[in-house]
């Protein structure tokens, strides 16, 4: 990819990551932004630029003091049982609907 090419060829140490377009949990960016618009900008009632400035330093300040790695504890195989119930459930709902109409 160009875009690839592009970066690498200005940061060489950067690993460029292109995430599915419906995974934005994926997106730790896209995760921190959320908590910002839900904890900082909502509601939207402030009085000056300056004001939103330092609700939004003053937050990145306190979550960089209180934020911890995130531990990710849905595994594999808590993967492959979700979609076997899944599947199982969808195939039942077949099985009611066949037998609703007949």
């Amino acid at each position: 990819m160009r875009s690839v090419k592009r970066l690498r060829g200005q940061w060489p140490n950067i690993i460029p990551v292109h995430l599915p377009i419906h995974a934005s949990w994926l997106n730790q960016i896209e995760i921190y932004f959320s908590i910002v618009q839900r904890k900082v900008l909502t509601p939207n009632d402030f009085s000056s630029r300056l004001e939103v400035k330092e609700h939004l330093f003053g937050f990145q300040k306190r979550y960089q003091e209180v934020a911890e790695p995130f531990e990710w504890k849905f595994t594999r195989a808590d993967l492959d049982r979700l979609c076997a119930k899944l599947s199982y459930n969808e195939q039942a709902e077949k099985r009611e609907l066949v037998a609703s109409c007949c």
